[in-house]
């Protein structure tokens, strides 16, 4: 396929964070990006050269992309895979709706990994109460989750028994979800790529990953893991990028357990552990969503400097049920980064922004880490 060329209108389905960040690496290389997201305040909308206030699935927004755009990108896997389809008869769209349209649904997502033979860990599909009465107890304790439209510890709830688990599927109103066996964790990876139309692909180093209350805490670069298990992180995410007949940029998310790796969830999109690519990196994740999107060549993915990029949670601006400005001038310096994402309103657990530490050695970054937080919590 030909090259989108310069000057060329893309279009951005998503407003948030991830797409402001794929509007700024959009405009650097000469193109101009319209955004649909239904949020006035949309922070992508903010800064794109379009902004187009309505739902995903307008058909006369749908439309709009069609007649003035040459190509489509999404920022988050909830976007309906039937907008894609649409764009798709008229303009380059990737990632394509049938990759998005298994991933955003975790009960086809884990069939899909299960039936490809992915290692997954022990799982069962919920959609109706008496699924529950064949369940063997050895699935326990367990984490249900709603099949779409959950994220970021939303959607989830652990159980540790079958009365649990029903109490569980009612307030989920009995919605389809997937019940996912605990496993004793050692740690979390992720790995970030990005593939191109022609089978090309580049990959980030393994990012180490720690959550608190199911929201992405910390990521660190490069991760503790040994180089077998890193190898195999690498092999898998290539041949499910490949499965899924996948071009953009992906991160495949990974649980560490008793030594053997197993695949937690895919992103079809740039990826929260991915930020630190934005400072550490020669070319970071968003200049590879828009350079497999419009065909330029892959870029270069290698690391300058080690990194720990650590998220900024809606909770550092409350205080006594008061916003205040975070002193992020008091922690900013050559060594450490603030991104803050241009949200309306603060909100506890809603991630307003993200710092990264770079450096030559991981133990002074870690010194660097606890300090920003510390100035931070002062209050």
């Amino acid at each position: 396929m030909n090259e989108v060329k310069t000057a060329s209108t893309l279009a951005m389905l998503g407003g948030g964070q991830l797409g402001r960040f794929f509007v700024q690496a959009a405009q650097n290389l000469g193109y101009k990006v319209t955004v649909l997201d239904p949020d006035p305040d949309s922070p992508a909308g903010k800064i794109a050269d379009h902004h187009i206030c309505k739902k995903y699935d307008d058909q006369e927004a749908l439309l709009s992309l069609a007649k003035t755009c040459q190509a489509a990108s999404t920022e988050f896997e909830n976007i309906p895979a039937a907008s894609l389809k649409y764009l798709e008869k008229h303009i380059t769209v990737r990632p394509g709706s049938h990759a998005v349209s298994i991933v955003q649904n975790r009960i086809l997502e884990k069939s899909f990994l299960r039936e490809n033979f992915f290692p997954v860990g022990d799982f069962a599909i919920i959609t109706l109460e008496k699924d529950i009465q064949s369940l063997d107890s050895s699935i326990f304790p367990a984490i249900l989750k709603i099949a779409q439209y959950g994220y970021d510890g939303k959607g989830q709830i652990h159980v540790n028994n079958i009365k649990e688990l029903k109490d569980a599927f009612s307030k989920f109103n009995f919605s389809p979800c997937v019940l996912e066996k605990k496993m004793n964790l050692d740690t979390e990876v992720s790995v970030v790529l990005a593939r191109s139309v022609e089978n090309k692909k580049v990959f980030y180093p393994i990012i180490e990953n720690k959550h608190v209350n199911g929201i992405l805490d910390t990521s660190m670069v490069p991760a503790s893991i040994d180089e077998d298990l890193s190898k195999q992180a690498i092999t898998i995410a290539d041949k499910l990028s490949s499965a899924l007949e996948y071009i953009g940029v992906m991160a495949v998310e990974f649980f560490v357990s008793n030594g053997a790796i197993y695949v937690n969830e895919i992103a079809p999109r740039p990826h929260n552990s991915g930020h630190f690519s934005i400072d550490a990196c020669r070319h970071n994740q968003f200049d590879q969503q828009v350079r497999s999107l419009v065909n330029l060549p892959l870029a270069d993915t290698s690391i300058h400097a080690k990194a720990i990029m650590v998220n900024l949670i809606g909770d550092v601006w409350i205080q006594e049920g008061k916003v205040i400005n975070p002193p992020f001038t008091e922690i900013t310096n050559e060594n450490t980064i603030v991104h803050i994402y241009g949200k309306k309103e603060p909100r506890p657990g809603r991630k307003m922004g993200h710092f990264t530490v770079i450096g030559k050695n991981l133990t002074d970054i870690k010194d660097l880490v606890d300090a920003a937080r510390a100035k931070l919590s002062k209050r």
